[in-house]
Parts: C-alpha cells; sequence; structure tokens
C-alpha cells in the first residue's frame, strides 16, 4: 500500500477539520498541491480498488486467477455509479405487522401516561387551589365587610358618640371573636331592630377575621351562588376536567350544589380548628325569605344538619337571622345545641338616647326631653323608625307619616267589604277578617290592662299566646301569614301582638271608628250565610202524581242509606172492584 502525502493548513483544529478531509480526499485526483513553508503534513493511505469486480471463471479446466496484489490500481471516474450494495431480505407480512402494532402500542401507552399523569396533576392542584380559595375568604379584610357595612349605614370605623350599644352586643360579639362556641344561634326580632347592625359590629371589631356573612334568598340557586360568592367556590363551574366525563359535575340540583360547598368548608374548618384552636363563623343573614315549602324546608334540614354537627365539634359556629317565627318552628323539631337571642325595641331611655344621637349626627341639633319622650310615644323603640325621623326636619310629621304607613299596609292587606260582599271573594274575606277579629282583640285586651306605659321600659303592648290567637281567629293557619306580612309579630316566646308601636295605633284607630264593630259582624254573618249555602243541598220532586206521597226511609241495613218510596193515591173505582 502506497501513501499520497498531502499537507493542508489549518488555523484552528475545529476550523481546519472540514477542508483538511476535502483535500485529503480529492487532492491527489485534482492534481492540487496544498503544501506552504506553514503548513503540517498528514499522511492519508491510498487504498487500491478493483473495478470491475474480479471473477471465477466457469471453465473446469482453467481459472482466471488474480490477485488484490497483481489487479492494476484504477479510481473510478468521476461522475460514475457507485458499487451496487448488498440488500437486506425482505421482511414478511406477519413481522410488518407486528412491528406496526408494537409501535402504534408504545405510542398510545407513552400518550396514556402523559394524559393520565398531567389529568391527575390537574386534578389535585384544583382541589387544592379550592381549598386555598376558600381559606382566603376567611382571612381578616374582607372587603365584603365594608360593603355591607355601608348598605347598613354603619360608618367604618363607627364613631363612638353615633354607635348605639346594646345589651346583646357584648354576646354577640364573644360569638363571632370565637370566644362562645359549641352552640349555634338563632337571632330573631322584628324588621328594623338592628340584628344585622350588631353582626357588623361585631365583624369590624376583629376585621372580619373568621367571619363569612351572605343574605339568604327564596330561590336555590341564588342562594346557591350567594353562599359559593362568600366562600369563594365555585361549585367546579371552571373545572376542565368536566369536559371529558359523560356527566359533569354541575349536571345536578342546587341542594346538592350547597352540600358539596359545606363538605369542601368542612375541611378549611378543620384546618382552621389546628391552627387557631377557634371555629370558623358562618352568617345567614335574613333566613325568613326561604320558602315554607317543600325545597325550603330540605335546605333549612341541611343547615340545621351540619349546625348541630359543626356546633358538636367546635368546627364551624351558624347564625341564623331572621324575622319570622316560622323558622323557629322549623328548627325546634332537631334543635338540642340551638340557643336563641331575642332581639326587641329599645328600652325607652336607649331609645332617646339613640335619637339624640341620630339628630345631634345629621344635624348637630341637641333636643329636649319633652320633645325625645313625645316621638318616642308616637314610633317607640323601632331603630329603623328613629333613624327615619331623626334626619326628617318635621320629626311629629314623620311620625305620624309612619303610622300612616303601617295603617295603608294593613288595611290593604286586611280589609273586610261587609255584607254586600260576593260570594266569590270568600276564602280572601275569612283571612281578612280572622286579622281584623285579632286586632278588635288585642284593642280590648289593652283596655283591660293594668298598665300600657312604664316610666322605664317604655311601651308594653298588649299580647296574646299563640293558641289563645289561633282560637279568637277560629283558624289555626292564618297566624304565620300574618307574621311574614310583619303585620302581627310572633315573638321567640309565642306570643302574638302587633308588629309595632305605630302597627298598634293603626289598629286603635281603626277599631274606634264609629259602626266598625257592626261592620265586622255582618261580615262574618255574611261569611257564615255563604258556608251555610255551600253545605245546603236542595232535592227537587217531579212527576208527583195528584194525591201520591214521598215515603223516606232508612235502609233496615247497616249502612245508613237512605230509601225514597214513591206512593200514589188509590182511586174510588178499584176500590168498589175490591169490594164486590
Amino acid at each position: 500500500m502506497r501513501g499520497i502525502e498531502t499537507s493542508i493548513a489549518f488555523r484552528s483544529p475545529v476550523a481546519a477539520s472540514a477542508p483538511t478531509t476535502m483535500f485529503a480526499r480529492h487532492g491527489a485526483r485534482f492534481k492540487i498541491s496544498t503544501r506552504s513553508h506553514c503548513q503540517s503534513r498528514i499522511l492519508l493511505p491510498q487504498t487500491r480498488r478493483v473495478w470491475p469486480p474480479l471473477r471465477q471463471g466457469f471453465s473446469s479446466g482453467t481459472r482466471t486467477r488474480a490477485t488484490r496484489d497483481s489487479a492494476p490500481i484504477s479510481e473510478p471516474e468521476f461522475g460514475s455509479e457507485p458499487p451496487p450494495r448488498r440488500e437486506d431480505a425482505p421482511q414478511s407480512l406477519l413481522s410488518k405487522a407486528l412491528e406496526s402494532a408494537l409501535t402504534t402500542l408504545a405510542s398510545v401507552v407513552v400518550l396514556g401516561v402523559g394524559f393520565a399523569a398531567t389529568g391527575y396533576a390537574y386534578h389535585k392542584a384544583y382541589k387544592h387551589m379550592q381549598l386555598k380559595k376558600i381559606e382566603n375568604a376567611f382571612e381578616p379584610g374582607d372587603p365584603v365587610l365594608e360593603l355591607a357595612a355601608v348598605g347598613k349605614e354603619i360608618p367604618s370605623p363607627p364613631m363612638p358618640q353615633h354607635w348605639v350599644q346594646r345589651e346583646e352586643q357584648s354576646k354577640i360579639d364573644a360569638i363571632i371573636d370565637g370566644s362562645e362556641k359549641g352552640h349555634y344561634y338563632l337571632i330573631m326580632g322584628d324588621k328594623g331592630c338592628g340584628k344585622s347592625s350588631m353582626l357588623l359590629e361585631a365583624m369590624r371589631k376583629i376585621n372580619g377575621e373568621g367571619c363569612a356573612m351572605f343574605e339568604a334568598h327564596s330561590d336555590l340557586e341564588l342562594f346557591r351562588i350567594r353562599l359559593g360568592k362568600a366562600l369563594d367556590y365555585e361549585f367546579h363551574e371552571d373545572y376542565i376536567g368536566g369536559y371529558f366525563s359523560e356527566r359533569g359535575p354541575r349536571d345536578t340540583t342546587a341542594l346538592l350544589d350547597i352540600e358539596r360547598a359545606l363538605n369542601k368548608l368542612e375541611k378549611v374548618a378543620l384546618r382552621h380548628r389546628k391552627r387557631k384552636n377557634k371555629p370558623l363563623i358562618l352568617i345567614i343573614n335574613q333566613t325568613q325569605l326561604l320558602r315554607d315549602d317543600h325545597d325550603g324546608r330540605d335546605l333549612l334540614e341541611l343547615l340545621q344538619q351540619r349546625a348541630e354537627q359543626w356546633a358538636a365539634s367546635n368546627l364551624v359556629t351558624m347564625i341564623f337571622n331572621t324575622d319570622d317565627y316560622w323558622i323557629l318552628e322549623r328548627f325546634k323539631q332537631l334543635a338540642t345545641r340551638m340557643e336563641i337571642i331575642p332581639v326587641g325595641d329599645l328600652p325607652k331611655q336607649q331609645a332617646l338616647s339613640a335619637l339624640q344621637r341620630y339628630r345631634y349626627r345629621y344635624f348637630k341639633e341637641v333636643l329636649e326631653k319633652k320633645a325625645l319622650e313625645e316621638i318616642y310615644d308616637r314610633v317607640g323603640g323601632r331603630l329603623s323608625f328613629l333613624n327615619r325621623v331623626a334626619k326628617s326636619h318635621d320629626m311629629l310629621g314623620t311620625c305620624d307619616s309612619i303610622m300612616e304607613i303601617e295603617k295603608t299596609w294593613f288595611l290593604n292587606q286586611c280589609w273586610i267589604l261587609g255584607s254586600e260582599m260576593d260570594d266569590d271573594v270568600m276564602d280572601q274575606q275569612k283571612w281578612a277578617s280572622a286579622a281584623m277579629v285579632l286586632a278588635q282583640a288585642l284593642v280590648d285586651k289593652e283596655a283591660d290592662m293594668d298598665k300600657t306605659y312604664d316610666p322605664e321600659t317604655g311601651h308594653v303592648l298588649p299580647s296574646f299566646p299563640m293558641h289563645e290567637a289561633q282560637q279568637i281567629m277560629t283558624r289555626a293557619d292564618f297566624i304565620r301569614e300574618l307574621d311574614r306580612l310583619n303585620l302581627f309579630t310572633i315573638t321567640s316566646t309565642a306570643q302574638v301582638r302587633a308588629s309595632s308601636v305605630p302597627m298598634h295605633r293603626a289598629f286603635k284607630e281603626i277599631c274606634g271608628k264609629d259602626g266598625f264593630r257592626q261592620f265586622l259582624e255582618d261580615t262574618l254573618q255574611r261569611i257564615a250565610d255563604i258556608e251555610s249555602l255551600g253545605r245546603t243541598r236542595e232535592l227537587v220532586a217531579k212527576d208527583l202524581v195528584l194525591g201520591g206521597t214521598y215515603e223516606i226511609s232508612r235502609a233496615p241495613d247497616r249502612s245508613g242509606k237512605l230509601e225514597v218510596t214513591l206512593k200514589q193515591k188509590e182511586e174510588d173505582g178499584d176500590d168498589d172492584d175490591d169490594k164486590k
């Protein structure tokens, strides 16, 4: 083997590698000299090729012998085709199918494992994010507290000279900050007594830490959305995995969504108790807005079951705020850890102090005690009425206006029509006359009371126990609807009275009119006549022969049925024939 001395120039090992290879291969063929005074020498071996390849003769006598050493050295011409390569044996159909199947299976396995791992990671991350969002809903500084405070006209923070401190405030503060636990609470009181304001004030003192509050609604879907907003829970509405399931997490009812939200809240409450050793606070305001039907009762039962369970384990303290008595009736059936906090009108001295603060806040005016007492005598200690009067320039006129509004509301709902009413409105008149009878009974009882006004506590409104009120009305199903309409009030001790001092003044004015009692009696008599007519059945006998009679007798068996027999008078001719 001989070599061709070839020299190439390069600046660096990396930059010179490609030119070195090219010149080493083709430098001898094209007689290119690459030698220079600053070049390094590289000796490349020269391969000897035999072309065309040697073939062995088929003659038996002589053979063509050639050796690689004796064959001349020849280079393939430029542009000629390279020698053909030896091809592998063709694959069978079965091996090709097996190879395709294995490739496809491997691809599917890789994709499946990757998709499953990604989906599982997303699912776990989504669940973790849900719990973190609910935890964040109970962090301090919730803007919902500020919005609610503005809606209730409570400055944030309220100035001490403008805030009315009630006796129930200290207990509510202890409940909200987690000092009192192991129970759930039902706050009952008339509309405008200040129940929500006390809750907001207690939340403001701790900056809303560990508290969530939302308004109830009669529609379960809206209740679900408001609960989700308070807890920052989306009910899987943003869950991408729902696109890959035949039935998504949202293909359900609102009640099941509420149950899922409470399950998530329970997990967050467990973490919160481990960290801070106190329960979370969940406040449902205006619970009376739920309908007293099948869905509403199911929702109340669900919430009460959770409240009982969480109160026993000190996880969550639930607070229900209501104006109506029927919520207490529903809770009373299953209640073991429930406490009732009644909230009524302010006593006289606190009401006068509140009115003085309101007036000074709006007009910087200090009222005389006589003016304050006169206003209290007309509207009582209801905070909403006192606030409305304090904003007015004509305070006494506003007091009379409040009484007129209450009176108009009562008459529009319960006015009676007298003896000339049509029988088509009898059902509505039964309800209206029962309310008027109860109002008349309350006015009459006030006349028989020894004391209707106390110098220290203020007004003492007449009332009846609930069972006596139902007896007076002769109906047991009307009183709860009257309570919902804020015409009468059923207190936490089941006492029935007027809903407010202005409403009781309206009762006295209506029942004191000339001829009212007789008008009420005529209405009741007309209702009785219509009912009697409805219970009377008229029988008309036709085709009665002259002299014939009907015989009505009871059947001889014990069925109690009546038998009617027609008996006709016999003719004279028939009688003579019988004698002969």
